[in-house]
């Protein structure tokens, strides 16, 4: 009798010692999915603040690049004189011809064409032009300034007992790919030398 409630006991001692052990298992597992769980979420706001981050730092790169474009933009401005070098008469021709000037003082945005005579704008804005054209003696000289295909204005001389100078300005509003050239009318000389009588410049005054 005594043998088999010592043997009950030990077997109820047994029993207990593997639910402890049981127990602390399970305690410990469950310390384990805490401690994933909270890792788990660790990771999801540090990708939320990288996230984050990310945007920040491409926004600003976008403003950096908008502020640099636009300053880019801005500095616009050319002015050239019909002549490389020497001094020649130019014309008479048949039709009208686009001047094309070839000194260049100054080109900023590379927005005139020595190849072309032609300035194309590079963003919509308001700009000044002022050309120069000059006769001598005798010489009919005529040349409009044109936007696109239209005419804006001219200077004309009709054969001067002496040299005659002409100049014509005005203020355009252009859109990005709008061309501005002078022209010189058919049958209509202009001479330029090395002090650049016959000239052509123009500036952004501002963007739109």
């Amino acid at each position: 009798m005594k043998m088999l409630v010592a043997q009950k006991m030990l077997l109820l001692l047994c029993v207990g010692v593997s639910l402890a052990q049981d127990l602390i298992i399970t305690e410990r597992l469950i310390d384990i999915e805490l401690r994933l769980k909270a890792t788990e979420e660790t990771l999801e706001e540090l990708k939320r603040e990288n996230e984050a981050l990310r945007t920040s730092t491409k926004a600003a790169s976008d403003k950096l690049e908008s502020i640099q474009a636009e300053n880019k933009v801005k500095k616009v401005a050319f002015s050239v004189g019909l002549l490389a070098s020497g001094s020649q008469q130019i014309g008479p021709f048949d039709t009208r011809k686009t001047l094309v000037y070839q000194k260049i003082f100054t080109n900023t945005g590379n927005a005139y064409d020595s190849n072309t005579g032609i300035f194309t704008a590079p963003v919509n804005g308001v700009y000044f032009f002022r050309f120069y054209a000059h006769a001598q003696t005798s010489d009919q000289m005529a040349v409009s300034l044109h936007k696109n295909n239209q005419l804006q204005c001219s200077v004309y001389s009709m054969k001067p007992q002496n040299n005659a100078n002409g100049s014509n300005g005005v203020v355009l509003s252009l859109q990005k790919g709008d061309e501005v050239y002078t022209q010189m009318w058919e049958n209509s000389w202009v001479y330029d030398d090395g002090n650049s009588y016959t000239s052509f410049s123009g500036f952004l005054l501002f963007p739109m």
